[in-house]
């Protein structure tokens, strides 16, 4: 399939389907003309690219276990695909995100505390 029906199949813009083929992401076949061909594959493909993005990975940890990953739902690269670099990459994305997790954790709790006195329970 050409670029302009993988858009329509997985309604990411065709920019942005470029921009994973340029992030070695997607790999499409190029015909004779120049046009990029796309396996039907490519659909659950970008479908997984897009998850994980929106998961908060980079792009850059993407490619690093994305020719390991099976499934949308497998997150799961055998132990003896992961690299060092990759765990180390891993590694600290998790580290990031319970930072996060801590900060709002601390938001969370400051807001309730505050909440608590300024309307007291009971008080709408």
């Amino acid at each position: 399939m050409r670029i302009g029906e993988l858009s329509r199949h997985t309604g990411v813009p065709t920019r942005l389907l470029r921009y994973y083929e340029a992030q070695g992401l997607l790999h499409p076949e190029r015909a004779d003309n120049g046009y990029r061909s796309y396996a039907d594959s490519a659909v659950q493909d970008v479908r997984q690219i897009r998850g994980l993005l929106d998961s908060g990975l980079t792009t850059e940890m993407i490619r690093a276990i994305l020719p390991y990953l099976s499934g949308p739902d497998e997150l799961h690269p055998p132990a003896e695909c992961v690299t060092p670099q990759t765990a180390a990459l891993l590694r600290a994305h998790i580290d990031r995100i319970q930072a996060r997790i801590d900060c709002l954790a601390r938001n969370r709790d400051r807001l309730t505390t505050y909440l608590s006195v300024v309307r007291p329970a009971g008080d709408s």
